[in-house]
């Protein structure tokens, strides 16, 4: 996301964090697992949460959504299967309403009769192992009822009380929003509602964070197992208020800058069912569901006239090709460390390290680089350990801000810019120089500021981005490419060895 405050500072060794250089060097698969941007609110330290898909991949969960289509594909049922699909579920429907919908609102809606309603979640229920169930748009009274009474009642259940379309379009009217709290509250494990539904639930009126805890715990007080107050509609930066039978939370992140939301309530309600599914208690399947969001709302999709949908399956691709990124990584380090002592002169004082971008990948944790960097030694240069997913934070960050504007760019290496080395990369393409002296105090992170000003005007990133170093700051060069391979051909050519 963009202006992620846990950039460490500029100190060029900010890579190393906590790996031991003379580790044994081995061949470690790239990790898959996500970071949570939250906070415990009963402290307030960091805390991570878990983002594993809720399934093993021999017999997924399955999991029910009893919502509204939508026509445009980004919400509504549409949403929930994808969503679900994503968290390792597998998704089953009984469709309460049939919209015609787009990005920018809702043309129409026909409502699927009450007795066809109870119809389909009794034909799911009855042959599939359903292990938790969602509710979304459910229209009017009538609809909730047919619900109700069709879901069985030991069902773990997440109620997304859908009142009003994110276009502004009414999707439950006020009898339904009676019905929904006086049938559903009772029985939801977690009810998942924006501000707006919230205020109409709780008769309060939300204008901070505070006010929405204080609804979350108004919420369970009605007889909610959990709820989830999410925060996106307030100012500020969003905060969702988390009240359970296990603690109380605030899921922080920074806003997205982004138009494509298309659909988010829906996503992030539909993964906590399939977190559900999958055996997880309730504050660890919110936990788990905000971290998928986390990284599925910037990956979002520039579709339609209104706000665009969200990318479900996005960070999926990601983990997916993730081992493959680490295998061909594994392999750029064994040339570097074939190439013998003439290489060792072109390793910076701190190390030289190689980060390589999966397909889709958007944050740093999601770049695979090596653990504890590559050290120059008498016969050359060596790993100090295997490569790993979030290795690297700072030559990820400088990629992920590159790759923002150039999403070719894949691979990313650093090496000492003498001006030989200079001249070579400068003979095969662009090297931008940047001067760390001019970085702004309130700058997000010197990466950040390397990579927006490096790449001001452009639309390919450069062969090398070349810094002269401040007080303190090491001067470096870092070498681009659209490959692992290539990102260490430039890295041979500015050390003058020949590559193999």
């Amino acid at each position: 996301m963009s202006g992620d405050a846990r950039d460490g500072g500029d100190a060029e060794h900010d890579d190393t964090a906590e790996h031991d250089d003379t580790a044994e060097h081995d061949d470690t698969v790239a990790r898959d697992g996500t970071v949570a941007r939250d906070r415990d609110t009963d402290h307030g330290s960091p805390a991570t949460a878990p983002a594993t898909p809720a399934a093993s991949a021999r017999r997924p969960p399955v999991a029910l959504t009893v919502a509204g289509t939508d026509s445009g594909g980004g919400a509504g049922v549409a949403a929930d299967l994808k969503a679900m699909a994503a968290r390792g579920a597998f998704g089953t429907a009984a469709v309460t309403a049939v919209t015609a919908q787009h990005t920018a609102g809702v043309d129409s809606t026909h409502p699927v009769p009450p007795a066809e309603v109870r119809a389909q979640v009794r034909a799911v229920v009855e042959d599939l192992p359903v292990a938790a169930a969602k509710t979304g748009m459910l229209g009017d009274a009538e609809r909730v009822a047919a619900a109700a009474d069709a879901l069985p009642a030991s069902l773990p259940l997440v109620v997304d009380p859908v009142v009003v379309a994110a276009s502004g379009a009414r999707l439950l009217d006020g009898a339904g929003v009676d019905a929904l709290a006086d049938r559903f509250l009772e029985r939801a494990t977690v009810v998942t509602p924006n501000v707006a539904e919230a205020e109409l639930l709780t008769d309060q009126s939300i204008g901070s964070p505070a006010d929405a805890l204080a609804a979350a715990r108004d919420l369970r007080e009605r007889g909610s197992t959990a709820a989830l107050v999410t925060g996106g509609h307030l100012e500020g930066d969003p905060v969702d208020a988390y009240v359970g039978p296990d603690g109380e939370r605030r899921f922080e992140r920074e806003r997205v800058d982004t138009d494509a939301t298309h659909g988010t309530g829906c996503t992030l309600s539909a993964a906590i069912a399939a977190e559900l599914a999958g055996g997880a208690e309730p504050r660890e399947a919110v936990a788990a569901a905000e971290a998928y969001l986390d990284r599925t709302l910037p990956r979002g999709l520039p579709y339609g006239s209104g706000a665009g949908p969200v990318q479900h399956l996005g960070a999926t691709r990601t983990d997916a090709a993730t081992p493959a990124a680490g295998a061909a990584l594994r392999a750029e380090i064994a040339r570097l460390e074939r190439a013998g002592p003439p290489l060792a002169d072109a390793v910076p004082e701190v190390g030289t390290n190689v980060a390589v971008a999966p397909p889709g990948a958007r944050d740093p944790e999601e770049v695979v680089a090596v653990e504890g960097r590559l050290r120059a030694t008498d016969r050359g240069v060596r790993a100090a350990a295997g490569v790993a997913r979030g290795a690297s934070d700072h030559l990820a960050r400088l990629l992920c801000g590159v790759r923002a504007v150039d999403p070719e760019a894949r691979a990313v290496a650093n090496v000492r810019p003498t001006d030989s080395a200079v001249d070579r990369l400068a003979s095969v393409g662009d090297v931008v120089r940047v001067d760390r002296r001019e970085e702004p105090a309130d700058a997000a992170g010197t990466m950040d500021w390397t990579a927006a000003t490096a790449m001001a005007g452009r639309e390919r990133a450069p062969v090398a981005i070349v810094d002269d170093g401040a007080h303190g700051k090491e001067p470096m060069a870092r070498v681009f490419g659209d490959s692992a391979a290539e990102a260490v051909d430039r890295v041979l050519l500015a050390a003058g060895v020949d590559a193999e």
